[in-house]
């Protein structure tokens, strides 16, 4: 009896001692919708900040930034382009693109609120593939034997290894991005080597300065770094945004996001929306031509809770096309189906 009451105390004091300490994360329910608080163990938890970038106070959720200096942050952007065109006598083509751009910041200095950085413009690459052919442009292989591709990586190859400063506030303001026209003028170079007239190689030049400069870098930081409202919301709040996908503006992109999550480390939120599906019909006589289009979008994007910094987003974006001329009584139609995937930092999924 002794024994067994030995071995009945030997494993209650086992189970005790095996029995896990938990912590509690907030997240929204994929079933209900509803915003739940949910055990999970500790030892699976990453560990928080005491004040961390991304937090909730009083049940509002705001992000910030709280990088450290000599810390490097990467920002490495990643989309493939898979089209298909398929013919009235349903005939398929498909091509594929791939484009990857390969940047980090390095803290050099905190001044009050505001991170003195360096923008390290790592790597460009970029290939299509069509009919069993692949065609690639990486600034980390060699210069193509392909007289059409040598300009291309002559400016890649000149874009690349360049530093730029940028100044940026701990709510994510970018105040500065200086140090382009060294960049300017060492493409300039660069595009002299194969280029001998003067007015051809300004043409590329200013081409450049017009999709690198410092308005369009803001933009795409901004987009990229700060998601969460500034004047922060609630898990399971919807809110949107729109830009224009057409010069014109009258056709618009619309994307909804939700915080999904907030705990364990990171911030997921989760994006829809797109180009609600539109049809333009015109008539010429008895032909009547129409076309009609659609985006939709769907994915996620992950925070780092601590720094603010983002860790990864995965969106997947279909856009069909359907073109159709009729006479009434027969029709032809081209279809075009695009699925793209648009990533950040693609290998920290």
């Amino acid at each position: 009896m002794k024994n067994i009451a030995a071995l009945a105390l030997i494993s209650s004091i086992a189970l005790v001692s095996c029995k896990k300490e938990t912590a509690k994360i907030t997240k929204v329910d994929p079933k209900t919708g509803k915003t739940v608080t949910v055990e999970v163990p500790a030892d699976s938890v990453a560990k928080v900040a005491e004040n961390p970038a991304i937090k909730d106070s009083a049940g509002v959720i705001t992000q910030t930034f709280k990088l450290e200096k000599g810390k490097t942050y990467p920002l490495t952007t990643y989309q493939r382009d898979v089209k298909t065109m398929t013919d009235p006598q349903g005939k398929s083509i498909t091509a594929t693109s791939e484009s990857t751009d390969e940047m980090n910041f390095v803290v050099d200095d905190i001044k009050g609120n505001v991170y003195e950085m360096t923008l390290n413009l790592v790597a460009k690459r970029s290939s299509q593939s069509a009919q069993g052919k692949t065609v690639v442009v990486d600034t980390k292989l060699p210069l193509p034997k392909e007289d059409d591709l040598k300009m291309i990586w002559n400016v890649n190859k000149a874009l690349t290894g360049n530093k730029l400063q940028m100044k940026m506030d701990t709510k994510g303001n970018v105040i500065s991005i200086t140090g382009f026209d060294a960049v300017y003028t060492k493409v300039g170079n660069a595009v002299g080597t194969l280029i001998k007239d003067a007015n051809e190689k300004a043409s590329v030049v200013a081409s450049l300065k017009q999709s690198f400069n410092e308005k369009v870098l803001k933009d795409q930081f901004h987009k990229n770094l700060m998601i969460i409202p500034k004047k922060g919301v609630k898990i399971g709040e919807k809110w949107s945004t729109s830009e224009n996908a057409d010069p014109s503006g009258s056709v618009k992109v619309t994307s909804n996001y939700v915080v999904k999550s907030l705990g364990n480390g990171a911030a997921e939120i989760a994006v829809t929306g797109g180009i609600p599906k539109k049809t333009e019909k015109k008539a010429q006589g008895p032909i009547t031509h129409s076309l009609s289009s659609e985006l939709v979008q769907s994915g996620t994007i992950k925070f780092d809770e601590n720094t603010g910094w983002i860790t990864n987003q995965n969106i997947n974006v279909k856009t069909t096309q359907i073109e159709t001329i009729s006479d009434g009584k027969q029709s032809q139609s081209m279809k075009s189906v695009s699925n793209s995937s648009v990533m950040v930092n693609p290998s920290a999924k």
